[in-house]
């Protein structure tokens, strides 16, 4: 008996020592900041109803009564390409993938997207963008060349008919 209570303090003696010793987190560094650098951006989303937006759910209600083209509570997955001008062969320097939730009474929407670029100085780089739709978007983060992103994505429609949309965006990124 007095052989084991001995074991037990021991023990207990032992893993208090080991729990006051371990850490769970490593020395904190000094914090050397990057220049802070502001980049401005322009180019053009082209849409394609039906193939490069497709409307994946709606709630199930049996009137529309917000009189808009859109349902209210639709969700809709779009993966757009980004062209550096309005005309359908102008150069295509990323796309836009993400999901819309048109959700307000007046087809509001909400969007989640990403602006990736897969040419030039940004290729590999990319823009998040979490924010209601009017009257810019906000870019909450970025990734590549644009890490630790903010800033601002105003939008201009350019084309808008029952096939196709265009969207002009300038784009303001704040990034280290």
């Amino acid at each position: 008996m007095r052989g084991t209570l001995m074991l037990s303090w021991i023990l207990i003696i032992c893993l208090s020592l080991v729990a006051v010793q371990s850490q769970y987190y490593s020395k904190t560094l000094p914090y050397h900041p990057r220049p802070v650098k502001v980049t401005k951006l322009h180019f053009f989303m082209h849409e394609h109803a039906g193939v490069t937006a497709v409307q994946v759910a709606q709630v199930n209600i049996t009137s529309n009564d917000n009189n808009s083209s859109v349902p209210f509570a639709s969700l809709v997955a779009v993966n757009d390409p980004l062209r550096a001008g309005t005309e359908p062969d102008s150069e295509v320097i990323g796309n836009v993938q993400g999901i819309t939730l048109l959700a307000g009474m007046n087809a509001s929407s909400t969007q989640y997207i990403d602006f990736g670029f897969n040419t030039g100085k940004f290729n590999g780089s990319s823009l998040s963008v979490f924010s209601r739709g009017e009257p810019g978007l906000a870019i909450i983060g970025g990734r590549g060349r644009f890490m630790m992103a903010k800033g601002v994505a105003l939008f201009n429609p350019v084309l808008i008919n029952a096939t196709k949309v265009i969207i002009e965006f300038k784009v303001t990124v704040i990034h280290y």
